[in-house]
């Protein structure tokens, strides 16, 4: 008789545990001689699957490099000046924004594992053209506003290390189509991902800095707020810069790429739970860096990135400007290389256009087209003289925080769909963290948005 299925319809985190390495080699010497075709073929070295430790790191490896690569220019923007500005007040937010990260990342995960298919495909398919377009616009504008912060990222980082922005922006977007539509992007990827790892010095400058652990632990668990509407503006950053549009369709796609299944979905949950939970604890170590190095001497606002990388004094001293320049410019590129493709991705598979970096602009012209727009969009706003940096980054970042219920109400029908999902769809659990998440962000978004409104003609929604 054939056993039922779990409830749940996901295997336990218990049996996604590696197991016990085989007294093995791990290259199978012997040959292995098959028909293809009714050709014979003779395959030899055949590689066996990691075991042990190599298993999990080849499971958290992906998830681990994009979370530290997410800390991009607007990430370090929004968490320095959160820091700068409101101290540890912040932190218990982050630790909220943890939670649901992990929950609205396994959704996608799930639903890509599920279906085998995109979120956008997904969207068509289940509402219709007309809400597909509406949700291509929304992207458009989340992620054209991000591609336009990387650049203005790369053009502040480089002139940290004294070079004009008028070169050195123009120059990394021409580095970027070129690697893209001609050469070889996937292994100079690597090199940016190394460039953002100096990043890791702020765990280290949190400590070096000495800042009042217990004031940390009370930023951390006792919830504090501010009638503020920079407050509740900064609050709307923080979510929109930790869980954007971008990451939700990344996720997805990705594990869509990797084939994953809905049998063996344990591997996945560990990679979306490890990742968000590292990616928040490297950003609340910024927060706590810059408020032990500027927000305790006084410095509120951070105008420039010379502001920001201040933070970093206390562990690389006078080259602490050098150190953050070159992790900002493996981000940004990194990120200004990764948004418009991820965004010609999603685009081309809504309507089932051709789409791949193999392919060139006769097979996918969409495709290139919109690459290529996304670029030379991004590297021109970036070039608009006299820009506040620091606030534009930050000001992004709101915007994806706005845009954000738009697609987690998507996500939760989605999901929920039981034609698609089956066995896999929500739990309880899932579904009341998953509305709270939006109903606390929408809130939220709508007092920030009523309060800027109000502002404009002198009234206060709470008083003075």
């Amino acid at each position: 008789m054939n056993e039922r299925p779990a409830r749940s319809g996901l295997e336990p985190l218990a049996q996604a545990e590696a197991p016990a390495a085989a007294p093995r080699p791990k290259t199978i010497r012997s040959a292995v001689r098959i028909n293809i075709r009714g050709r014979s073929v003779r395959l030899r070295g055949l590689r066996l699957p990691s075991t042990g430790i190599w298993r999990w790191l080849a499971i958290l490896g992906p998830g681990l490099i994009a979370s530290s690569a997410g800390n991009d220019a607007g990430g370090i923007a929004t968490y320095s000046s959160t820091g700068a500005q409101y101290g540890y007040e912040l932190i218990w937010v982050m630790l909220l924004i943890t939670v649901s990260l992990c929950v609205v990342q396994e959704m996608c995960a799930r639903l890509g594992a599920v279906t085998g298919r995109g979120l956008l495909d997904l969207i068509r398919e289940r509402f219709g053209v007309a809400w597909a377009v509406f949700a291509i616009g929304v992207i458009l504008i989340a992620n054209g506003g991000l591609i336009v912060s990387e650049f203005v990222g790369i053009g502040a980082a480089t002139q940290l290390l004294g070079v004009s922005k008028l070169f050195t922006v123009p120059t990394a977007a021409a580095l970027i189509f070129y690697l893209v539509v001609f050469g070889n992007y996937w292994r100079v990827e690597k090199i940016f991902l190394l460039m953002t790892l100096v990043f890791f010095a702020y765990p280290v400058a949190a400590f070096m800095a000495h800042p009042h652990w217990g004031e940390v632990a009370r930023g951390a668990f006792v919830p504090k707020l501010h009638r503020d509407p920079n407050y509740i503006f900064l609050l709307v950053g923080l979510i929109g810069t930790t869980i954007t549009p971008y990451m939700q369709l990344f996720q997805q796609s990705s594990v869509v790429e990797k084939g994953g299944d809905r049998i063996h979905y344990g591997s996945e949950r560990v990679d979306v739970y490890s990742g968000a939970i590292f990616s928040n604890l490297m950003s609340i170590f910024i927060i706590i860096a810059t408020a032990a190095t500027l927000h305790a001497i006084g410095k509120n606002n951070i105008d420039t990135a010379a502001d920001a990388a201040r933070a970093l004094e206390p562990v690389a001293g006078h080259f602490a400007g050098i150190i953050f320049a070159v992790g900002l410019v493996g981000a940004s590129l990194l990120a200004a290389a990764v948004l418009p493709l991820a965004t010609s991705y999603a685009v081309s598979e809504a309507f089932g256009f051709s789409k791949g970096v193999g392919l060139d602009f006769r097979r996918a012209p969409l495709f290139f087209t919109l690459f290529t727009g996304l670029i030379i969009f991004g590297a021109a706003a970036a070039l608009i003289p006299n820009v506040p940096v620091i606030k534009l980054l930050v000001w992004i970042q709101v915007l994806n925080g706005v845009l954000l219920p738009i697609f987690l109400v998507f996500i939760l029908l989605l999901i929920n769909d039981q034609r698609l999902t089956k066995e896999l769809k929500n739990t309880r659990l899932y579904n009341v963290l998953g509305w709270t998440t939006f109903a606390v962000i929408t809130l939220a978004v709508a007092i920030m948005l009523l309060m800027q409104f109000l502002g404009l003609w002198g009234v206060k929604l709470f008083g003075s």
